[in-house]
């Protein structure tokens, strides 16, 4: 007579085959075609304008996802909390954060452009007359009260066709909210929007193999736009500026993520390779949103926080605009001979912070901005800013990253500070040893979190 002890053990069943992850191969694409680029906007300067509609497309097709990722990700995370205080919380401390580091950046931007004096001795009289056509431009995006009015749409569904980060962001709060107040009644409508949402993303990703179509046109199109005659004629600007958002990003950003949740900046950078080689391909940090989202829920961050912080800090923790408005304003007062007082500097960027929340969604919304200030503040010099057109392009990359940064640091940030943050899971995630699922963007155990009420209701079993 056998025993189970006599049994030989059973072989343990197979582990069911991985997906193989080829997306390294997507990035390498994006690396081939930025050099590809490049090459045609020198060679054949008029083919690479005439394929810069290509990059325009490309972005294009990431903004039409980014209403539908905000939704599904905002009304996920709230519905699947109990206390609306919560949420509160969070938006209260993200808000209060995002003025005091618009603010900070300001001031950094104030001191290295004082200590550098960009645009001192250079002659701006062949560019005259673009500033004016950019200022009107910024009139159209209308002022504080024309912004708040903008944030509610027309129908509780155009908030997802037109665009506006805001207006769905504003819809997703009240879906989420009323879905809470439901209690399980609202249940199946959360599971709903939850295979919406892997809808969402698989969708997302089939747009992202794009990319390298997408980062050819928009570098063909600049290099065959400017040359590097251009280029080198403002680069004590450019350095400078990119200097500026380096000291920002590493210096300001990662000593306060060192001390307030324990992690390195460089880690979280290189966590985020990937989208910052995306934002720099694209020249736009909306690119990468959808991403965002999806890598902060993976780092161990809680999907209501990263619901509220995320889209809000693109609408207003806008760091590298703000650095951006300081260095070109001082910049082209000092082409023009007439360098601004410390007065006129204060009150002419406290004016452009307050106008760039009125300019969001307006293409080239940080042109706009600075001519519409100078307009408002100091007429003669608005033919300057048509220095700033020609290297606006590649200014614009350091923007896009420094602000992406900011929001991914704010993340962390609001996060350790109402403890809505799994830490051994950001160092897990950090050291490389939980990574992230590039074929779905989305963790195995993605819904676990919206399960949580449910779960806690139901009786115990023995």
């Amino acid at each position: 007579m056998t025993t189970t002890m006599d049994r030989p053990a059973a072989e343990p069943a197979p582990e069911p085959p991985k997906k193989r992850d080829r997306t390294h191969w997507l990035y390498i694409a994006v690396i081939v075609a930025v050099v590809a680029g490049v090459a045609v906007g020198i060679a054949a300067p008029g083919v690479g304008k005439s394929v810069g509609v290509l990059g325009t497309m490309f972005v294009d097709l990431i903004k039409m996802m980014i209403a539908p990722v905000i939704f599904c990700t905002i009304v996920l995370g709230i519905g699947s909390v109990r206390k609306a205080a919560t949420v509160g919380k969070v938006g209260g401390l993200a808000f209060v954060y995002f003025l005091a580091m618009s603010t900070f950046a300001l001031a950094i931007g104030l001191v290295v452009g004082n200590l550098l004096h960009p645009g001192t001795g250079l002659n701006v009289t062949d560019t005259a007359g673009k500033g004016a056509e950019l200022a009107d431009k910024a009139h159209e995006a209308g002022g504080l009260l024309d912004f708040v009015q903008g944030i509610i749409p027309t129908s509780l569904f155009s908030s997802l066709t037109e665009g506006s980060v805001l207006q769905a962001l504003f819809i997703a709060l009240l879906v989420g909210f009323a879905l809470q107040g439901l209690g399980s009644a609202g249940e199946p409508i959360l599971r709903g929007i939850e295979h919406l949402q892997k809808l969402v993303f698989k969708v997302l990703v089939m747009i992202l193999w794009l990319a390298p179509i997408g980062a050819f046109g928009a570098i063909a199109n600049v290099v065959g736009q400017t040359g590097w005659a251009a280029v080198g004629q403002l680069m004590a600007l450019m350095l400078g500026f990119y200097l500026t958002c380096a000291i920002f990003v590493f210096g300001v950003l990662g000593s306060l993520l060192r001390v307030v949740s324990g992690v390195s900046i460089f880690k979280l950078v290189r966590y985020l390779a990937r989208e910052y080689l995306l934002i720099v391909s694209t020249s736009s940090s909306e690119s990468a949103l959808p991403r965002l989202i999806a890598k902060m829920e993976h780092l161990g961050v809680d999907r209501t926080t990263v619901g509220v912080v995320v889209p809000t800090g693109y609408s207003f923790n806008l760091d590298g605009t703000a650095i951006y408005l300081t260095m070109a304003s001082l910049f082209i007062a000092g082409a023009l001979g007439d360098p601004l007082s410390v007065p006129e500097q204060i009150g002419l960027l406290v004016f452009m912070i307050v106008a760039s929340k009125g300019a969001a969604g307006v293409t080239g919304a940080g042109l706009a901005t600075l001519a519409g200030g100078l307009q408002a503040h100091r007429p003669d010099l608005l033919d300057g800013v048509g220095l700033i057109v020609g290297i606006d392009r590649f200014m614009s990359e350091a923007r896009a990253l420094t602000n992406f940064s900011g929001n991914a640091v704010a993340t962390l940030l609001v996060g350790s500070w109402t403890h809505t943050i799994d830490k051994g899971k950001v160092n897990n995630v950090l050291a490389g040893n939980d990574p992230f699922d590039e074929l779905t963007m989305l963790d195995s155990d993605h819904g676990s979190r919206a399960d949580e009420p449910a779960q806690a209701k139901a009786p115990a079993t023995a």
